[in-house]
Protein backbone atom coordinates (compact mmCIF):
# COMPACT_ATOMS: atom_id res chain seq x y z
CA UNK A 1 0.00 0.00 0.00
CA UNK A 2 3.02 2.59 0.22
CA UNK A 3 3.62 2.10 -3.31
CA UNK A 4 0.11 2.95 -4.04
CA UNK A 5 -0.57 6.82 -4.98
CA UNK A 6 -4.38 7.89 -6.39
CA UNK A 7 -4.56 11.29 -7.74
CA UNK A 8 -6.94 12.98 -10.05
CA UNK A 9 -6.62 16.03 -12.55
CA UNK A 10 -9.34 19.10 -11.74
CA UNK A 11 -8.58 22.53 -14.03
CA UNK A 12 -11.32 24.86 -16.03
CA UNK A 13 -12.21 24.21 -19.46
CA UNK A 14 -9.37 23.77 -22.16
CA UNK A 15 -6.75 24.47 -19.63
CA UNK A 16 -5.28 21.44 -21.06
CA UNK A 17 -6.05 18.42 -18.25
CA UNK A 18 -6.23 15.56 -21.06
CA UNK A 19 -3.18 16.82 -22.87
CA UNK A 20 -1.05 16.58 -19.58
CA UNK A 21 -2.57 13.44 -18.92
CA UNK A 22 -1.13 12.38 -22.20
CA UNK A 23 2.11 12.95 -21.62
CA UNK A 24 2.43 11.19 -17.78
CA UNK A 25 1.01 8.06 -19.75
CA UNK A 26 3.62 8.56 -22.53
CA UNK A 27 6.26 9.04 -19.81
CA UNK A 28 5.12 6.00 -17.62
CA UNK A 29 5.31 3.54 -20.76
CA UNK A 30 1.45 3.11 -20.51
CA UNK A 31 0.39 4.12 -23.81
CA UNK A 32 2.76 3.28 -26.28
CA UNK A 33 3.19 3.00 -30.36
CA UNK A 34 0.12 3.00 -32.36
CA UNK A 35 -2.30 3.39 -29.43
CA UNK A 36 -0.30 7.20 -28.41
CA UNK A 37 -2.91 9.60 -29.75
CA UNK A 38 -4.10 13.17 -29.05
CA UNK A 39 -6.53 13.18 -25.42
CA UNK A 40 -6.35 8.99 -25.55
CA UNK A 41 -8.40 9.27 -22.50
CA UNK A 42 -11.37 10.72 -24.12
CA UNK A 43 -12.66 7.11 -25.56
CA UNK A 44 -15.88 8.80 -27.03
CA UNK A 45 -16.74 9.82 -30.35
CA UNK A 46 -18.61 12.74 -28.90
CA UNK A 47 -15.68 13.93 -26.38
CA UNK A 48 -13.30 14.27 -29.47
CA UNK A 49 -15.15 16.29 -32.10
CA UNK A 50 -16.21 18.60 -29.11
CA UNK A 51 -12.74 18.69 -27.03
CA UNK A 52 -14.03 18.12 -24.00
CA UNK A 53 -14.30 15.47 -21.38
CA UNK A 54 -17.95 14.49 -20.44
CA UNK A 55 -16.84 11.41 -18.62
CA UNK A 56 -14.11 10.97 -16.01
CA UNK A 57 -11.37 8.46 -16.92
CA UNK A 58 -9.02 6.21 -14.41
CA UNK A 59 -6.30 4.52 -15.78
CA UNK A 60 -3.42 2.94 -13.99
CA UNK A 61 0.80 3.53 -14.20
CA UNK A 62 3.68 2.43 -13.38
CA UNK A 63 6.70 4.33 -12.03
CA UNK A 64 10.33 3.81 -10.83
CA UNK A 65 11.85 6.40 -8.67
CA UNK A 66 14.97 6.04 -6.38
CA UNK A 67 14.86 2.31 -7.07
CA UNK A 68 11.09 1.58 -6.22
CA UNK A 69 8.50 0.65 -8.30
CA UNK A 70 5.50 2.95 -7.51
CA UNK A 71 1.17 2.19 -8.83
CA UNK A 72 0.05 5.95 -9.60
CA UNK A 73 -3.87 5.44 -10.30
CA UNK A 74 -4.90 9.15 -12.17
CA UNK A 75 -8.50 9.82 -12.67
CA UNK A 76 -8.71 12.77 -15.91
CA UNK A 77 -11.85 14.79 -14.86
CA UNK A 78 -14.39 16.97 -17.01
CA UNK A 79 -13.50 21.03 -16.32
CA UNK A 80 -17.49 21.77 -17.55
CA UNK A 81 -19.58 23.46 -14.48
CA UNK A 82 -22.46 20.95 -15.99
CA UNK A 83 -20.23 18.04 -15.08
CA UNK A 84 -18.87 18.84 -11.56
CA UNK A 85 -20.58 15.47 -10.02
CA UNK A 86 -18.14 13.91 -12.27
CA UNK A 87 -15.17 15.62 -10.34
CA UNK A 88 -16.87 15.32 -6.91
CA UNK A 89 -16.84 11.75 -7.23
CA UNK A 90 -13.38 11.66 -8.75
CA UNK A 91 -12.35 13.39 -5.43
CA UNK A 92 -13.73 11.32 -3.56
CA UNK A 93 -11.43 8.23 -4.74
CA UNK A 94 -8.11 9.95 -4.27
CA UNK A 95 -5.95 11.51 -1.87
CA UNK A 96 -3.97 13.68 -4.40
CA UNK A 97 -5.48 16.58 -6.99
CA UNK A 98 -2.66 18.13 -9.29
CA UNK A 99 -4.77 21.44 -9.76
CA UNK A 100 -3.92 22.73 -13.57
CA UNK A 101 -4.05 26.32 -14.25
CA UNK A 102 -3.48 27.98 -18.29
CA UNK A 103 -0.49 30.29 -17.96
CA UNK A 104 -2.15 32.45 -20.79
CA UNK A 105 -5.80 32.60 -18.85
CA UNK A 106 -4.71 32.57 -15.41
CA UNK A 107 -7.37 31.32 -12.49
CA UNK A 108 -11.11 30.71 -13.98
CA UNK A 109 -14.44 30.46 -12.14
CA UNK A 110 -14.29 26.51 -12.16
CA UNK A 111 -10.94 26.37 -11.21
CA UNK A 112 -11.73 27.65 -7.76
CA UNK A 113 -15.14 25.54 -7.30
CA UNK A 114 -12.91 22.22 -8.11
CA UNK A 115 -10.39 23.90 -6.08
CA UNK A 116 -13.28 24.14 -3.36
CA UNK A 117 -14.19 20.46 -3.57
CA UNK A 118 -10.64 19.09 -3.42
CA UNK A 119 -9.92 21.14 -0.06
CA UNK A 120 -13.25 19.83 2.01
CA UNK A 121 -11.94 16.24 1.21
CA UNK A 122 -8.53 16.84 2.45
CA UNK A 123 -6.73 16.42 -0.72
CA UNK A 124 -3.28 17.03 -0.86
CA UNK A 125 -2.79 19.86 -3.89
CA UNK A 126 -0.46 19.84 -6.50
CA UNK A 127 -0.07 23.64 -8.43
CA UNK A 128 0.79 23.22 -12.00
CA UNK A 129 1.03 25.81 -14.73
CA UNK A 130 0.23 24.32 -17.80
CA UNK A 131 0.74 26.01 -21.63
CA UNK A 132 4.34 27.36 -20.29
CA UNK A 133 5.44 27.06 -24.52
CA UNK A 134 2.74 29.88 -25.49
CA UNK A 135 4.49 32.78 -26.66
CA UNK A 136 1.65 34.76 -24.50
CA UNK A 137 2.06 32.85 -21.45
CA UNK A 138 1.77 34.99 -18.12
CA UNK A 139 3.73 33.07 -15.45
CA UNK A 140 4.61 35.84 -13.03
CA UNK A 141 0.99 37.09 -12.86
CA UNK A 142 -0.37 33.63 -12.52
CA UNK A 143 1.47 32.50 -9.99
CA UNK A 144 0.81 35.63 -8.06
CA UNK A 145 -2.96 34.36 -8.33
CA UNK A 146 -2.15 30.74 -7.09
CA UNK A 147 0.06 32.25 -4.41
CA UNK A 148 -3.01 34.15 -3.22
CA UNK A 149 -5.52 31.22 -3.56
CA UNK A 150 -3.86 28.71 -2.28
CA UNK A 151 -1.01 30.25 0.05
CA UNK A 152 1.73 27.75 -1.20
CA UNK A 153 4.72 28.82 -2.36
CA UNK A 154 5.71 30.09 -4.65
CA UNK A 155 8.57 27.10 -5.48
CA UNK A 156 5.69 24.63 -4.88
CA UNK A 157 4.27 25.56 -7.91
CA UNK A 158 5.30 23.40 -10.82
CA UNK A 159 5.79 24.65 -14.63
CA UNK A 160 4.39 22.46 -17.35
CA UNK A 161 3.71 21.94 -20.79
CA UNK A 162 1.71 19.13 -22.31
CA UNK A 163 2.48 19.83 -25.34
CA UNK A 164 5.94 19.56 -25.20
CA UNK A 165 6.25 17.19 -21.96
CA UNK A 166 8.34 20.30 -19.99
CA UNK A 167 8.25 19.57 -16.27
CA UNK A 168 6.45 15.95 -16.32
CA UNK A 169 9.20 14.50 -14.23
CA UNK A 170 9.03 16.98 -11.70
CA UNK A 171 4.90 16.57 -11.85
CA UNK A 172 5.40 12.53 -11.42
CA UNK A 173 8.06 13.28 -8.54
CA UNK A 174 5.66 15.66 -6.75
CA UNK A 175 3.36 13.16 -7.23
CA UNK A 176 4.87 10.22 -5.47
CA UNK A 177 6.76 12.94 -2.58
CA UNK A 178 3.60 14.60 -1.75
CA UNK A 179 0.43 12.90 -2.38
CA UNK A 180 -0.19 10.76 1.21
CA UNK A 181 -0.27 6.70 0.36
CA UNK A 182 -4.06 4.83 1.06
CA UNK A 183 -5.10 4.33 4.14
CA UNK A 184 -6.76 1.21 4.88
CA UNK A 185 -7.04 -2.02 6.97
CA UNK A 186 -5.68 -5.18 4.70
CA UNK A 187 -7.03 -7.27 7.12
CA UNK A 188 -10.29 -6.49 7.93
CA UNK A 189 -13.58 -7.47 6.28
CA UNK A 190 -14.10 -6.74 2.62
CA UNK A 191 -14.91 -2.69 2.05
CA UNK A 192 -15.23 -1.71 -1.98
CA UNK A 193 -16.67 1.48 -2.69
CA UNK A 194 -18.44 1.89 -6.28
CA UNK A 195 -17.64 5.35 -7.90
CA UNK A 196 -18.97 4.70 -11.47
CA UNK A 197 -20.10 1.28 -13.73
CA UNK A 198 -20.76 1.15 -17.88
CA UNK A 199 -23.09 -1.42 -19.83
CA UNK A 200 -21.39 -3.91 -22.14
CA UNK A 201 -23.94 -6.03 -24.16
CA UNK A 202 -21.72 -8.78 -23.71
CA UNK A 203 -20.40 -8.95 -20.14
CA UNK A 204 -23.45 -7.05 -18.59
CA UNK A 205 -22.67 -4.23 -16.24
CA UNK A 206 -18.90 -3.67 -15.56
CA UNK A 207 -18.52 -2.34 -12.14
CA UNK A 208 -15.50 0.53 -11.44
CA UNK A 209 -14.80 0.27 -7.20
CA UNK A 210 -12.08 1.32 -5.03
CA UNK A 211 -11.27 -1.07 -2.29
CA UNK A 212 -10.89 0.59 0.95
CA UNK A 213 -10.54 -2.00 3.17
CA UNK A 214 -9.54 -6.00 2.87
CA UNK A 215 -9.06 -7.36 -0.55
CA UNK A 216 -11.24 -9.17 -3.15
CA UNK A 217 -10.25 -12.35 -4.89
CA UNK A 218 -11.66 -14.05 -8.09
CA UNK A 219 -14.04 -16.43 -7.73
CA UNK A 220 -15.12 -14.62 -4.37
CA UNK A 221 -19.28 -13.76 -3.63
CA UNK A 222 -19.84 -10.85 -2.60
CA UNK A 223 -23.14 -8.47 -1.82
CA UNK A 224 -23.74 -5.13 -2.29
CA UNK A 225 -25.11 -3.39 0.58
CA UNK A 226 -27.79 -1.31 -0.44
CA UNK A 227 -29.52 -3.58 -2.75
CA UNK A 228 -28.69 -6.56 -0.91
CA UNK A 229 -28.10 -8.24 -4.02
CA UNK A 230 -25.30 -11.55 -3.51
CA UNK A 231 -23.16 -11.98 -6.98
CA UNK A 232 -20.12 -14.03 -7.69
CA UNK A 233 -16.84 -11.89 -8.97
CA UNK A 234 -16.29 -13.44 -12.16
CA UNK A 235 -13.41 -11.16 -12.96
CA UNK A 236 -11.52 -8.70 -11.43
CA UNK A 237 -8.97 -6.63 -12.47
CA UNK A 238 -7.44 -3.00 -12.99
CA UNK A 239 -7.75 -0.30 -15.81
CA UNK A 240 -5.13 -0.44 -17.79
CA UNK A 241 -5.86 1.02 -21.36
CA UNK A 242 -7.38 -2.19 -21.81
CA UNK A 243 -8.81 -3.55 -18.54
CA UNK A 244 -6.33 -6.35 -17.13
CA UNK A 245 -7.25 -9.19 -14.90
CA UNK A 246 -6.12 -9.93 -11.96
CA UNK A 247 -6.05 -12.40 -9.22
CA UNK A 248 -6.69 -10.20 -6.48
CA UNK A 249 -7.56 -6.61 -5.29
CA UNK A 250 -5.56 -5.54 -2.33
CA UNK A 251 -6.12 -2.16 0.19
CA UNK A 252 -6.20 1.16 -1.93
CA UNK A 253 -6.35 -0.33 -5.20
CA UNK A 254 -9.07 0.94 -8.23
CA UNK A 255 -10.03 -1.46 -10.57
CA UNK A 256 -13.50 -3.48 -11.90
CA UNK A 257 -15.55 -6.05 -11.08
CA UNK A 258 -18.01 -8.29 -13.61
CA UNK A 259 -20.64 -10.32 -12.43
CA UNK A 260 -22.56 -10.58 -14.71
CA UNK A 261 -25.41 -9.04 -13.95
CA UNK A 262 -27.82 -7.53 -16.25
CA UNK A 263 -30.14 -5.32 -14.19
CA UNK A 264 -29.59 -1.63 -13.87
CA UNK A 265 -31.28 -0.97 -11.08
CA UNK A 266 -29.23 -3.52 -9.72
CA UNK A 267 -25.84 -1.04 -9.30
CA UNK A 268 -25.39 2.50 -7.42
CA UNK A 269 -23.15 5.12 -7.82
CA UNK A 270 -21.50 5.58 -4.28
CA UNK A 271 -23.02 1.74 -3.10
CA UNK A 272 -20.43 -0.27 -0.94
CA UNK A 273 -19.33 -4.03 -2.07
CA UNK A 274 -18.91 -6.86 0.67
CA UNK A 275 -17.82 -10.43 0.75
CA UNK A 276 -21.56 -12.69 1.58
CA UNK A 277 -19.24 -15.01 4.51
CA UNK A 278 -17.37 -12.28 6.38
CA UNK A 279 -19.69 -8.88 5.59
CA UNK A 280 -18.57 -5.72 6.34
CA UNK A 281 -20.24 -4.09 9.88
CA UNK A 282 -20.94 -0.28 8.28
CA UNK A 283 -21.22 0.84 4.64
CA UNK A 284 -18.89 4.00 3.76
CA UNK A 285 -20.45 7.29 3.58
CA UNK A 286 -21.00 7.34 -0.29
CA UNK A 287 -21.46 10.16 -2.24
CA UNK A 288 -24.34 12.57 -1.82
CA UNK A 289 -27.26 12.37 -3.82
CA UNK A 290 -27.27 14.26 -7.00
CA UNK A 291 -29.56 17.45 -7.37
CA UNK A 292 -30.63 18.07 -11.00
CA UNK A 293 -30.90 21.74 -11.66
CA UNK A 294 -32.94 21.79 -14.91
CA UNK A 295 -35.86 19.40 -15.86
CA UNK A 296 -37.27 18.71 -19.22
CA UNK A 297 -39.18 15.65 -20.38
CA UNK A 298 -37.94 13.52 -23.27
CA UNK A 299 -40.54 11.79 -25.62
CA UNK A 300 -39.87 9.12 -28.55
CA UNK A 301 -41.00 10.52 -32.04
CA UNK A 302 -42.65 7.38 -32.42
CA UNK A 303 -44.88 6.42 -29.40
CA UNK A 304 -44.30 2.50 -30.02
CA UNK A 305 -40.29 3.17 -29.01
CA UNK A 306 -41.31 4.00 -25.25
CA UNK A 307 -39.71 0.88 -24.09
CA UNK A 308 -36.97 0.68 -25.94
CA UNK A 309 -36.49 4.44 -24.62
CA UNK A 310 -36.77 3.14 -21.48
CA UNK A 311 -33.99 0.73 -21.59
CA UNK A 312 -31.53 3.51 -23.28
CA UNK A 313 -32.04 5.68 -20.54
CA UNK A 314 -31.81 3.22 -17.94
CA UNK A 315 -28.32 1.73 -19.32
CA UNK A 316 -27.49 5.77 -20.01
CA UNK A 317 -27.95 6.60 -16.63
CA UNK A 318 -25.39 3.67 -15.65
CA UNK A 319 -22.79 5.38 -16.99
CA UNK A 320 -24.14 8.92 -15.98
CA UNK A 321 -24.92 8.77 -12.42
CA UNK A 322 -26.19 12.34 -12.86
CA UNK A 323 -28.95 11.99 -14.82
CA UNK A 324 -32.44 11.09 -13.07
CA UNK A 325 -35.66 10.42 -14.96
CA UNK A 326 -39.08 9.31 -14.16
CA UNK A 327 -41.85 8.50 -16.33
CA UNK A 328 -44.75 11.11 -17.71
CA UNK A 329 -47.28 11.98 -19.94
CA UNK A 330 -48.13 14.59 -21.88
CA UNK A 331 -51.43 15.45 -24.12
CA UNK A 332 -49.47 16.39 -27.05
CA UNK A 333 -46.78 14.00 -26.94
CA UNK A 334 -47.76 10.99 -25.55
CA UNK A 335 -45.81 9.29 -23.15
CA UNK A 336 -42.14 9.81 -22.05
CA UNK A 337 -40.02 10.63 -19.22
CA UNK A 338 -39.10 13.52 -17.33
CA UNK A 339 -35.71 13.83 -17.18
CA UNK A 340 -33.36 15.83 -14.31
CA UNK A 341 -30.22 17.29 -15.80
CA UNK A 342 -27.46 19.01 -14.20
CA UNK A 343 -27.67 21.88 -16.93
CA UNK A 344 -28.17 22.71 -20.10
CA UNK A 345 -24.59 21.38 -21.53
CA UNK A 346 -25.36 18.19 -19.63
CA UNK A 347 -29.03 17.86 -21.56
CA UNK A 348 -27.29 18.23 -24.82
CA UNK A 349 -25.03 15.63 -24.64
CA UNK A 350 -27.68 13.04 -22.71
CA UNK A 351 -29.76 13.71 -26.17
CA UNK A 352 -26.48 13.46 -28.35
CA UNK A 353 -25.58 9.92 -26.71
CA UNK A 354 -29.33 8.54 -26.85
CA UNK A 355 -29.18 8.95 -30.45
CA UNK A 356 -25.79 7.81 -30.87
CA UNK A 357 -25.35 5.10 -28.49
CA UNK A 358 -29.09 3.40 -29.04
CA UNK A 359 -30.28 4.88 -31.98
CA UNK A 360 -33.00 6.87 -30.42
CA UNK A 361 -34.64 9.66 -31.89
CA UNK A 362 -36.31 11.90 -28.98
CA UNK A 363 -38.27 15.23 -28.70
CA UNK A 364 -37.06 16.97 -25.82
CA UNK A 365 -39.62 19.66 -24.39
CA UNK A 366 -38.93 23.04 -22.84
CA UNK A 367 -36.32 22.98 -20.29
CA UNK A 368 -37.71 24.34 -17.09
CA UNK A 369 -37.11 24.12 -13.12
CA UNK A 370 -38.68 22.85 -10.55
CA UNK A 371 -41.26 25.34 -8.63
CA UNK A 372 -42.63 24.81 -4.70
CA UNK A 373 -46.35 25.89 -4.59
CA UNK A 374 -48.04 27.13 -0.96
CA UNK A 375 -51.44 26.56 -0.68
CA UNK A 376 -53.98 28.56 1.60
CA UNK A 377 -54.41 25.51 3.90
CA UNK A 378 -50.69 24.98 4.03
CA UNK A 379 -50.25 22.34 1.78
CA UNK A 380 -46.70 22.34 -0.17
CA UNK A 381 -46.43 21.09 -3.20
CA UNK A 382 -43.62 20.25 -6.02
CA UNK A 383 -44.31 21.52 -9.52
CA UNK A 384 -42.59 20.30 -12.61
CA UNK A 385 -45.20 20.99 -15.03
CA UNK A 386 -47.72 24.50 -15.71
CA UNK A 387 -50.34 21.59 -15.11
CA UNK A 388 -49.57 20.51 -11.50
CA UNK A 389 -50.46 24.63 -10.53
CA UNK A 390 -53.01 24.53 -7.90
CA UNK A 391 -56.27 26.86 -8.89
CA UNK A 392 -55.60 30.43 -8.22
CA UNK A 393 -58.16 30.50 -5.02
CA UNK A 394 -56.50 28.05 -3.88
CA UNK A 395 -52.89 29.10 -4.32
CA UNK A 396 -51.25 30.96 -1.78
CA UNK A 397 -47.65 31.76 -3.10
CA UNK A 398 -45.17 30.25 -5.76
CA UNK A 399 -40.97 30.49 -4.48
CA UNK A 400 -38.86 29.41 -6.86
CA UNK A 401 -34.76 27.77 -7.35
CA UNK A 402 -32.48 30.45 -6.42
CA UNK A 403 -28.09 30.19 -7.51
CA UNK A 404 -25.84 32.25 -6.18
CA UNK A 405 -23.73 32.93 -9.56
CA UNK A 406 -19.35 33.48 -9.52
CA UNK A 407 -18.53 35.32 -12.51
CA UNK A 408 -14.73 36.19 -13.09
CA UNK A 409 -14.29 38.51 -15.80
CA UNK A 410 -11.63 40.95 -17.35
CA UNK A 411 -12.17 44.30 -15.71
CA UNK A 412 -13.45 45.86 -19.60
CA UNK A 413 -16.54 43.85 -19.49
CA UNK A 414 -18.00 44.80 -16.29
CA UNK A 415 -21.10 47.21 -17.55
CA UNK A 416 -22.30 44.56 -20.42
CA UNK A 417 -22.33 41.65 -17.48
CA UNK A 418 -24.26 43.73 -14.77
CA UNK A 419 -26.67 44.58 -17.58
CA UNK A 420 -26.90 40.93 -18.74
CA UNK A 421 -27.37 39.75 -14.95
CA UNK A 422 -29.66 42.65 -13.95
CA UNK A 423 -31.96 41.46 -16.90
CA UNK A 424 -32.52 37.99 -15.50
CA UNK A 425 -33.79 39.27 -12.04
CA UNK A 426 -30.03 39.14 -10.83
CA UNK A 427 -29.21 40.48 -7.15
CA UNK A 428 -25.66 41.87 -7.14
CA UNK A 429 -23.95 40.40 -3.80
CA UNK A 430 -20.08 41.14 -4.10
CA UNK A 431 -17.60 42.58 -6.07
CA UNK A 432 -13.71 41.46 -5.47
CA UNK A 433 -10.63 42.68 -7.79
CA UNK A 434 -7.58 39.92 -7.93
CA UNK A 435 -4.46 40.21 -9.00
CA UNK A 436 -3.85 42.32 -12.58
CA UNK A 437 -6.91 43.47 -14.62
CA UNK A 438 -9.65 40.57 -13.40
CA UNK A 439 -12.36 40.82 -10.93
CA UNK A 440 -14.76 38.78 -9.04
CA UNK A 441 -18.70 39.18 -9.83
CA UNK A 442 -21.29 37.48 -7.15
CA UNK A 443 -24.50 37.05 -8.09
CA UNK A 444 -27.37 35.49 -6.74
CA UNK A 445 -30.43 35.10 -9.13
CA UNK A 446 -33.24 32.47 -10.02
CA UNK A 447 -32.37 29.35 -11.92
CA UNK A 448 -35.25 29.57 -14.18
CA UNK A 449 -33.64 32.95 -15.78
CA UNK A 450 -30.53 31.04 -16.92
CA UNK A 451 -31.83 27.44 -17.65
CA UNK A 452 -31.84 28.81 -21.20
CA UNK A 453 -29.25 31.08 -23.15
CA UNK A 454 -27.58 33.17 -20.21
CA UNK A 455 -24.15 31.15 -20.60
CA UNK A 456 -24.73 31.81 -24.46
CA UNK A 457 -25.04 35.44 -23.92
CA UNK A 458 -22.28 35.94 -20.97
CA UNK A 459 -19.18 34.51 -23.98
CA UNK A 460 -20.82 36.66 -26.41
CA UNK A 461 -20.48 39.80 -24.25
CA UNK A 462 -17.15 38.74 -22.96
CA UNK A 463 -15.59 37.78 -26.15
CA UNK A 464 -15.38 34.39 -24.28
CA UNK A 465 -13.16 35.80 -21.82
CA UNK A 466 -15.64 35.40 -18.24
CA UNK A 467 -15.90 31.79 -16.86
CA UNK A 468 -18.93 31.04 -14.63
CA UNK A 469 -20.01 28.36 -12.44
CA UNK A 470 -23.03 28.38 -9.74
CA UNK A 471 -24.60 26.56 -6.90
CA UNK A 472 -27.92 26.62 -5.50
CA UNK A 473 -28.63 28.31 -2.54
CA UNK A 474 -32.26 27.19 -2.04
CA UNK A 475 -36.15 28.78 -2.84
CA UNK A 476 -37.21 32.12 -2.26
CA UNK A 477 -40.44 33.39 -3.38
CA UNK A 478 -41.62 35.24 -6.09
CA UNK A 479 -44.50 36.68 -8.53
CA UNK A 480 -44.96 33.93 -10.90
CA UNK A 481 -48.08 33.45 -12.96
CA UNK A 482 -48.79 30.13 -15.61
CA UNK A 483 -49.78 31.94 -19.10
CA UNK A 484 -52.34 29.93 -20.92
CA UNK A 485 -52.35 29.52 -24.57
CA UNK A 486 -56.16 29.44 -26.21
CA UNK A 487 -57.03 28.26 -30.10
CA UNK A 488 -60.46 29.43 -30.25
CA UNK A 489 -61.45 29.62 -26.30
CA UNK A 490 -59.54 26.56 -25.40
CA UNK A 491 -56.19 25.93 -23.66
CA UNK A 492 -53.93 24.06 -25.34
CA UNK A 493 -52.15 22.28 -22.19
CA UNK A 494 -48.39 21.45 -24.06
CA UNK A 495 -48.19 24.95 -25.28
CA UNK A 496 -48.60 26.87 -21.50
CA UNK A 497 -45.41 28.21 -19.66
CA UNK A 498 -44.98 29.03 -15.73
CA UNK A 499 -42.93 32.59 -16.48
CA UNK A 500 -42.87 35.71 -14.00
CA UNK A 501 -45.25 38.10 -14.43
CA UNK A 502 -43.20 40.90 -15.88
CA UNK A 503 -41.75 38.83 -18.78
CA UNK A 504 -45.38 37.36 -19.46
CA UNK A 505 -46.48 40.00 -21.71
CA UNK A 506 -43.73 39.59 -24.33
CA UNK A 507 -43.79 35.57 -24.23
CA UNK A 508 -47.03 35.41 -24.72
CA UNK A 509 -47.23 38.07 -27.43
CA UNK A 510 -44.25 35.91 -29.70
CA UNK A 511 -45.77 32.74 -28.97
CA UNK A 512 -48.85 33.96 -30.84
CA UNK A 513 -46.87 35.80 -33.74
CA UNK A 514 -45.48 32.16 -33.85
CA UNK A 515 -48.40 30.49 -33.78
CA UNK A 516 -50.43 32.35 -36.55
CA UNK A 517 -47.60 31.29 -38.85
CA UNK A 518 -47.12 27.57 -38.22
CA UNK A 519 -50.78 26.69 -37.85
CA UNK A 520 -52.73 25.72 -41.14
CA UNK A 521 -55.32 27.97 -42.03
CA UNK A 522 -58.98 26.48 -41.69
CA UNK A 523 -62.45 27.02 -43.11
CA UNK A 524 -63.13 29.02 -40.57
CA UNK A 525 -61.63 32.09 -38.56
CA UNK A 526 -58.78 30.72 -35.55
CA UNK A 527 -58.42 33.28 -32.15
CA UNK A 528 -55.02 32.40 -31.03
CA UNK A 529 -54.74 34.05 -27.35
CA UNK A 530 -52.64 34.57 -24.44
CA UNK A 531 -54.07 34.70 -21.48
CA UNK A 532 -53.33 34.57 -17.44
CA UNK A 533 -56.06 33.24 -15.77
CA UNK A 534 -59.22 35.03 -17.09
CA UNK A 535 -56.85 37.88 -18.85
CA UNK A 536 -56.50 37.66 -22.50
CA UNK A 537 -52.82 39.49 -22.55
CA UNK A 538 -51.95 38.85 -26.53
CA UNK A 539 -54.02 37.88 -29.66
CA UNK A 540 -53.55 37.16 -33.20
CA UNK A 541 -56.43 35.85 -35.86
CA UNK A 542 -55.72 33.04 -38.55
CA UNK A 543 -57.73 33.85 -41.70
CA UNK A 544 -60.52 31.62 -43.00
CA UNK A 545 -59.98 30.11 -46.22
CA UNK A 546 -62.47 31.48 -48.17
CA UNK A 547 -64.78 30.70 -51.70
CA UNK A 548 -65.70 34.18 -53.84
CA UNK A 549 -68.95 33.30 -53.24
CA UNK A 550 -69.93 36.80 -55.63
CA UNK A 551 -68.29 35.44 -58.37
CA UNK A 552 -71.58 34.50 -60.47
CA UNK A 553 -73.37 37.73 -59.62
CA UNK A 554 -72.25 39.97 -62.83
CA UNK A 555 -74.45 43.24 -62.11
CA UNK A 556 -78.05 43.47 -61.05
CA UNK A 557 -78.55 44.59 -57.37
CA UNK A 558 -76.69 44.89 -54.53
CA UNK A 559 -78.82 42.64 -51.90
CA UNK A 560 -78.38 39.99 -54.59
CA UNK A 561 -74.50 39.97 -53.40
CA UNK A 562 -75.18 40.81 -49.60
CA UNK A 563 -77.74 37.92 -49.51
CA UNK A 564 -74.49 35.19 -50.76
CA UNK A 565 -72.53 36.52 -48.36
CA UNK A 566 -74.93 36.61 -45.68
CA UNK A 567 -75.40 32.84 -45.81
CA UNK A 568 -71.86 32.22 -46.19
CA UNK A 569 -71.22 33.92 -43.02
CA UNK A 570 -73.98 31.45 -41.28
CA UNK A 571 -71.89 28.39 -42.66
CA UNK A 572 -68.74 29.70 -41.42
CA UNK A 573 -70.31 30.29 -37.94
CA UNK A 574 -71.88 27.54 -37.76
CA UNK A 575 -68.52 25.29 -38.90
CA UNK A 576 -66.72 26.92 -35.93
CA UNK A 577 -69.04 25.39 -33.71
CA UNK A 578 -68.07 22.51 -34.89
CA UNK A 579 -64.43 22.58 -36.06
CA UNK A 580 -61.37 21.61 -33.98
CA UNK A 581 -57.76 22.94 -34.69
CA UNK A 582 -54.95 20.16 -35.21
CA UNK A 583 -51.70 22.05 -34.00
CA UNK A 584 -49.09 20.57 -36.42
CA UNK A 585 -45.74 18.74 -34.04
CA UNK A 586 -43.23 21.59 -35.51
CA UNK A 587 -45.59 24.36 -33.85
CA UNK A 588 -44.47 22.61 -30.71
CA UNK A 589 -40.75 22.65 -31.58
CA UNK A 590 -41.31 26.49 -32.45
CA UNK A 591 -42.07 27.00 -29.27
CA UNK A 592 -38.97 25.01 -28.07
CA UNK A 593 -36.74 27.51 -29.77
CA UNK A 594 -38.27 30.52 -28.77
CA UNK A 595 -35.33 31.81 -26.61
Amino acid sequence: MENIRNFCIIAHIDHGKSTLADRLLEYTGTVTGKDLQAQVLDDMDLERERGITIKSHAIQMDYHFEGKKYVLNLIDTPGHVDFSYEVSRSIAACEGALLIVDATQGIQAQTISNLYLAVENNLEIIPVLNKMDMPNAMPEEVKDQIVELIGCKREDIIEASGKTGLGVEQILQAIVERVPHPEGFPNQPLQALIFDSEFNSFRGIITYCRIVNGSLRTGDVVKFVNTGKEYTADEIGVLRLKPEPRQVLETGDVGYIISGIKTSSEVKVGDTITHVDEPCDVAIDGFEEVKPMVFAGIYPIDSEDYEDLRASIEKLQLNDASLTFEPESSAALGFGFRCGFLGMLHMEIVQERLDREFDMNVITTVPNVMYIAHTTKGEVYEMHNPSDMPSASTLDFIEEPFIRAQIITPADYIGPIMTLCLGKRGILINQQYHTGNRIEITYEMPLGEIVFDFYDKLKSITKGYASFDYYQIGYRRANLVKLDILLNGESVDALSALIHFDNAYGFGRRICEKLKELIPRQQFDIAVQAAIGAKVIARETIKAVRKDVTAKCYGGDISRKRKLLEKQKKGKKRMKQIGNVEVPQKAFLAVLKLD
